[in-house]
């Protein structure tokens, strides 16, 4: 039976990579397409751009800065959603705490990116400090509103028949609490980070002279679009390294009853 249940859940996992292919080759045609209208110099075609990266891999000058830029988005990322859950959490319990800190949230939202890059130059200076604090401050207001619209839409009625059953506070945290408060939490979390790398890279060229944004700089001065690109490349396979070796796989084990529908809809 534990097999069975493994290699269903194998299959169920495998197929949603495989149901993506299509998508990605559409994108890898389109591609090629602007490259053969606007030319290589413009848009380096996929080839171009994955040998530059392949190169730059070779020749040592990729994997520093993308452990940099890495460890950057991660830090500010970690913080910002370890932060802004459980302040959300906390807001979405208490009507008065959730009045004092909407203020900051809207604030928080209200900047642009670019700006809280200016300010971080002003308060920080160049280093690696700009591109973290960049990050925390503009994904906090997303873990933070998910997790207050998941406190406040719990189901009333289930609470109502835990309660009327005498459930224990530990049995209504993990049943009824957890599971529904995860289904908000995740979908934020995936755009946080998404939104953790962007703003990294951003920071980085305007700010440090080391990660991927530096070396993005560096290439669009030496009028090196393919290497560009490559960089451009390698945040995105960052992103997708962590969203489905990390999230995805913490999502199916702290989400097993949705490994179980997916089973049952496939038997």
């Amino acid at each position: 039976m534990i097999i069975q249940n493994s290699i269903r859940a194998s299959f169920c996992y495998l197929s949603s990579i495989w149901g993506a292919l299509p998508g990605l080759f559409l994108f890898l045609a389109l591609w090629e397409f602007g490259s053969s209208v606007y030319g290589s110099f413009i848009l380096p075609a996929p080839l171009e751009t994955f040998t530059a990266l392949a190169q730059m891999i070779e020749q040592g000058r990729a994997l520093s800065p993308m452990l940099v830029t890495a460890t950057r988005a991660l830090s500010g990322f970690v913080f910002a959603v370890s932060l802004g859950s459980l302040l959300g959490l906390l807001a979405g319990l208490s009507v008065t705490f959730s009045k004092l800190l909407r203020p900051v949230v809207t604030v928080l939202l209200g900047v642009p990116p670019i700006a809280w890059i200016v300010l971080a130059l002003i308060w920080f200076g160049m280093g690696g400090a700009t591109p973290i604090f960049t990050v925390l401050v503009t994904t906090f207001p997303i873990a933070f509103i998910a997790a207050v619209e998941g406190m406040r839409t719990v189901d009333q009625r289930l609470l109502d028949m835990a309660n009327s059953f005498n459930a224990s506070f530990s049995l209504k945290i993990k049943d009824l609490y957890f599971p529904h408060l995860l289904s908000y939490l995740f979908p934020a979390w995936v755009t946080a980070l998404g939104m953790a790398w962007k703003v990294t890279v951003m920071a980085e060229l305007l700010a440090t002279s080391d990660g991927i944004g530096a070396s993005l700089a560096i290439a669009r001065v030496n009028l090196e679009t393919d290497e560009a690109m490559g960089w451009v490349v390698a945040v995105v396979l960052l992103l997708l390294a962590v969203e489905y070796l990390i999230l995805e796989p913490l999502k199916r084990k702290l989400e097993p009853w949705r490994k179980s529908v997916k089973s049952n809809h496939i038997a």
